[in-house]
């Protein structure tokens, strides 16, 4: 059984992707022969009228000879001419025609206007304007294993329109499905946030892992065609039945970090106090002093509340 193995993308900041490996495409867009529908429609006017006169002229003609071969001939041409006709296609902008003779392709016409090829040809009308698609909400476990809801939307367009034709069943279903697989695994490569020191997190480093997605979306649709344009994160969220404990956490890391911070200040406020009245000789403080000095500091700086003044009618060491 044979296996494709993913393979390794880098990203702008050398930090490589995996991602799958698709069969070369067995056929490129190349520009098919055509020329300027506006001579080919007057040519065609003509010979339908050129056929419509010689029909009309055959009445004119006694003899029954003559007048079967014109009406003949002008039937023959004026089929000529309406065959003619038929290649004749017109192609708006952000649109092109995919051109089959016989089952084998034979170009893209991408060019806009009225334009004439082979008649006998079928052409095939392929939208290459700029499209997106929104993921519906995705519900998955992340490297931590918690469940999360995330969606996406992705901007796209055809790039090729042969590949779009030939090398998947449907583009439009073919990106929809890639899309919703790139973001599941995506989602659990990473955590929704990281536990640790300068690790990547769904949440903390959303321009990094977009740029990782776009690059598997892109090595997931190339082959049928279809470049990526832009990619981004809609919906980002804990599932619901974890979502009120894990608020519980991000509000308890916020309230050790805020607690952190102001003992830090405290701490230094506190040394630049000691410091200044040691060098003012404001008074002398001994070990013992120096630490209720400390205590008080510290409970004044790092309470909740305003302090409350006790006066001490004795002394410190009473």
């Amino acid at each position: 059984m044979h296996e494709n193995r993913g393979t390794p993308m880098t990203t702008h900041d050398d930090t490589t992707v995996d991602v799958p490996e698709m069969p070369a495409p067995r056929v490129r867009e190349f520009t098919a022969h055509s020329i300027g529908g506006g001579l080919a429609l007057l040519l065609g006017l003509l010979g339908l009228f050129a056929g419509a006169g010689m029909i009309a002229g055959a009445t004119a003609v006694p003899a029954t000879g003559a007048k079967a071969a014109l009406i003949v001939g002008g039937i023959l041409v004026g089929l000529a001419a309406f065959l003619a006709m038929c290649g004749l296609n017109t192609v708006a902008p952000g649109e092109a025609r995919v051109v089959q003779l016989f089952g084998r392709y034979r170009g893209t016409i991408r060019q806009d206007g009225l334009r004439w090829v082979n008649p006998f040809t079928s052409r095939t009308k392929i939208s290459t304007r700029v499209r997106n698609h929104e993921t519906a909400v995705l519900k998955v476990n992340d490297a931590y294993g918690n469940p999360i809801e995330l969606a996406a939307v992705v901007v796209w367009r055809i790039e090729d329109t042969a590949q779009a034709t030939f090398e998947v069943d449907d583009y439009i279903e073919f990106v929809s499905t890639q899309t919703e697989a790139a973001v599941r695994h995506i989602a659990i490569e990473y955590p929704y946030d990281a536990h640790d020191e300068g690790g990547l997190s769904l949440r903390g480093n959303a321009e990094e892992i977009t740029e990782k997605l776009a690059l598997e979306l892109h090595a997931r649709v190339e082959a049928a065609g279809v470049e990526i344009i832009e990619s981004r994160f809609t919906h980002l969220a804990y599932a619901p039945e974890i979502a009120s404990a894990m608020l519980q956490r991000q509000q308890a890391g916020a309230i050790v970090a805020a607690r952190r911070q102001i003992v830090d200040g405290a701490v230094g406020m506190v040394e630049a106090a000691l410091a200044r009245i040691s060098e003012q000789g404001i008074v002398e403080l001994d070990d013992e002093r120096k630490a209720a000095m400390v205590s008080n500091l510290m409970v004044v700086l790092c309470g909740d509340r305003a302090a409350q003044p006790v006066l001490n009618t004795g002394t410190l060491y009473q």
